[in-house]
């Protein structure tokens, strides 16, 4: 993951950046090659937090829909301003719009290739 992405999706859900180390800045033997990858980095605002980590050089990378991540939001115009966010220049699945079991949902594939479902609840 590039520092690129990160900046990204902190500013689709209004967070902060908090912190970001790469494999090349921790204390043990890192290949040249893996030393601008993420270790760990986390953004967030308020209770809401997102911890990301590169998988390391032996591990296998399958981008695609390998993973979903699922966000719940507490309001419309959170997350239509997500859902605009995250599809410029990536791939609306299923666009946002009234379901029967939510208010609104959304299932959108962003410019990184990561799949991110998109849930604004129904009142109770």
């Amino acid at each position: 993951m590039k520092k690129e992405a990160i900046d990204f999706y902190a500013n689709a859900f209004g967070a902060e950046v908090q912190g970001v180390q790469k494999f090349g800045e921790a204390d043990f033997p890192t290949p040249p090659e893996a030393a601008d990858r993420i270790m760990h980095a986390r953004f967030g605002k308020g209770d809401f937090l997102i911890m990301v980590s590169d998988t390391f050089l032996e591990l296998p990378v399958n981008i695609g829909n390998n993973v979903s991540l699922a966000i719940t939001f507490e309001s419309e115009e959170d997350i239509q301003s997500v859902y605009d966010t995250l599809r410029e220049n990536g791939t609306a699945h299923m666009e946002l719009q009234d379901t029967f079991w939510n208010s609104k949902f959304a299932k959108v594939q962003d410019k990184f290739g990561v799949i991110w479902d998109l849930d604004f609840p129904k009142a109770k």
